[in-house]
C-alpha cells in the first residue's frame, strides 16, 4: 500500500479548516483525555491505521497505560477500566461513526444527554465528526502509520 496524494500540501486551506475545529475542541472545555479515547475508538471502528496509530501513541506518552488502549475496541467487555462517563462517550461515539447502521436511536442519544450538558454533547459529537472525517482522509489517500514505517526499517 502506497501513498496516493498528500492532501495536506494539496489541499492546505480545506485541512487549516480541521486544524481550526481541533484548536476548538482543545479550548472547549472537554477533557482532553476523553476526546483522545473518542478520536481512537472512531478511528478503530474507520479503520484508519494512521490515526489509531497516532492517538494510541500520544495516550501513551500522556499517561494512559498500556492495557486500556489494547482494550479500547472492547471497551463494553473490560469491566471497570472505562469509567462511566468514557463508557458513554465511547457507546455515543459508535452510534455517530456508524450512522449508516445506527441512526443514531432515541436510546443512544438519551443515554449521552444524561451523561454530557448539552454543550458538551455537542462538542462531543464535533469531535467524533472530525475524526470521521479526518479518517476517512486518511484511509482514501492511504496514509501509512509512523509507527509502520518505524518497525519496517528496523526489521
Amino acid at each position: 500500500m502506497s501513498n496516493r496524494i498528500d492532501y495536506m500540501k494539496i489541499a492546505p486551506d480545506a485541512m487549516k479548516g480541521f486544524v481550526a475545529v481541533y484548536g476548538y475542541l482543545s479550548q472547549s472545555g472537554l477533557d482532553k483525555h476523553l476526546i483522545d479515547l473518542v478520536f481512537l475508538r472512531v478511528s478503530q471502528i474507520n479503520g484508519c491505521a494512521y490515526c489509531i496509530d497516532m492517538h494510541s501513541q500520544d495516550m501513551h506518552k500522556h499517561g494512559v497505560p498500556f492495557e486500556k488502549l489494547i482494550l479500547t475496541s472492547a471497551w463494553r467487555e473490560s469491566g471497570d477500566v472505562f469509567s462511566q462517563r468514557e463508557q458513554v462517550a465511547l457507546a455515543w461515539a459508535e452510534s455517530l461513526a456508524l450512522v449508516a447502521d445506527t441512526g443514531v436511536p432515541d436510546a443512544d442519544y438519551e443515554a449521552a444527554a444524561a451523561e454530557f450538558s448539552d454543550k458538551e454533547l455537542a462538542d462531543l459529537s464535533t469531535a467524533i465528526a472530525l475524526m470521521s472525517a479526518f479518517n476517512r482522509m486518511g484511509v482514501a489517500f492511504r496514509n501509512k502509520p509512523v509507527t509502520a514505517s518505524r518497525l519496517a526499517r528496523a526489521a
